[in-house]
Parts: structure tokens; C-alpha cells; sequence
């Protein structure tokens, strides 16, 4: 199974209608494996769930789907869908995971919660990151980079990465795309000037 055992016992607030958890993920060498949830409207949408304390999940608006970026982002995902019985959606043409999704997504698909699909390929080649549009516009670009303790960008390593050279190509493309916030799979998230951040990494 892919779910970490650990378990995140809060929910930060990151802007208006975003939240963030983390935990240090064993199966990776304790790195941070983040995760994120966005209002819905009458509910909400988790992105890459890794677990949340029971009380801490009730503090979110009613779950009404989960959004994965790519299958190394199933974590806790099916567990929740038998619990919660909402849908899991994956990028089409992604390699199997530990269960089959409810629905697929592609390039441009306008998801639940209105996120839009960006395939962002490099890290996998059905690798995809998501844009939440509501002021100030978030980015949700999960395995590209991870942030340092001091709050820095850096790049995934190569040696975990399917193509690094794609996945320069795809942060290249992310200057062009209009966002305030940039989020995570792999640390806290970058709330100023974070297009001044990613032209660091590139540098």
C-alpha cells in the first residue's frame, strides 16, 4: 500500500479557501509529503491527502472529491474514498496504483473545485499540476520542486525524477502562468512573489 502510516494532527490556513497539512513521511526518509484542500463552494477538495486526525478533517468543509497530480501521490486517498465515499480522480493515462480512480483528467479538464489541469511532466510523464483561480490565484505544483528550511525553492533530485531536463521545460512554462501562491508536495508553501522564486531555481 502507498498510504503513509504516519498521520498529520493539524491544518494550517494558507489563504482565503486553501489549507495545508504535513507529516514526515517515513517511506521517504522523513521528508515532508504535504498536502492541501481548497473550498468547493458547499464543500471541499483534497489534493494528494496524506492522513489527518479525525478532528482535524472535521474542521475542513464536507469533502466532496480528491485530486491526485500523479499515482506516487495515492497516500491516503483510497482510504478516504471508502470513508467519505467521494471520488478520486488521476490524470488519464497514469500508471496503476493501488486501486482504480472514479475518474481521469487531462490537460486543460476543469476539475471539481474548479481547479484546472496543467500537465507538467519531468517528475512522471503524467505528472500534473493545479491552478486554482480566486484571487490571488494558487499553484499547486506538486513534485517540481520542494522548499528548503528557510523557505527557499529547490528541485526534486534527478535520481527521483523520470526526465529532469522535462521537468526544467515545465518550470519554464509555469513563469507564463499567472498565480500568487505556489503549493507543495513537499513542504510548506511559497506565499510571496513565488515567480521570483521558481527564476531562482532556474538560475
Amino acid at each position: 500500500m502507498s498510504e503513509p502510516r504516519e498521520i498529520a494532527d493539524h491544518i494550517e490556513h494558507v489563504v482565503e479557501g486553501v489549507w495545508h497539512w504535513r507529516i514526515r513521511n517515513a517511506s521517504i526518509g522523513g521528508a515532508i509529503s504535504s498536502s492541501h484542500a481548497i473550498d468547493a463552494g458547499d464543500g471541499c477538495v483534497l489534493i494528494d491527502p496524506v492522513r489527518l486526525a479525525d478532528e482535524a478533517l472535521a474542521t475542513l468543509p464536507p469533502v466532496e472529491a480528491i485530486v491526485l497530480t500523479a499515482t506516487c501521490h495515492q497516500r491516503g486517498s483510497w482510504r478516504y474514498r471508502r470513508e467519505l465515499g467521494v471520488e478520486v480522480w488521476l490524470p488519464d493515462g497514469a500508471r496503476p496504483g493501488d486501486e482504480e480512480p472514479d475518474r481521469r483528467y487531462d490537460e486543460g479538464d476543469v476539475l471539481p473545485g474548479a481547479l484546472r489541469a496543467l500537465h507538467t511532466p519531468g517528475p512522471d510523464a503524467r505528472h500534473f499540476s493545479l491552478l486554482w483561480e480566486p484571487d490571488p490565484g494558487v499553484l499547486f505544483a506538486p513534485d517540481l520542486f520542494a522548499s528548503t528550511k528557510d523557505g527557499e525553492l529547490r528541485f526534486i533530485p534527478a535520481e527521483y525524477q523520470d526526465d529532469f531536463a522535462e521537468t526544467r521545460r515545465s518550470v519554464e512554462r509555469l513563469l507564463d502562468v499567472p498565480f500568487g501562491v505556489l503549493c507543495l508536495a513537499h513542504g510548506a508553501p511559497l506565499t510571496q512573489d513565488p515567480h521570483a522564486a521558481i527564476r531562482r531555481v532556474l538560475a
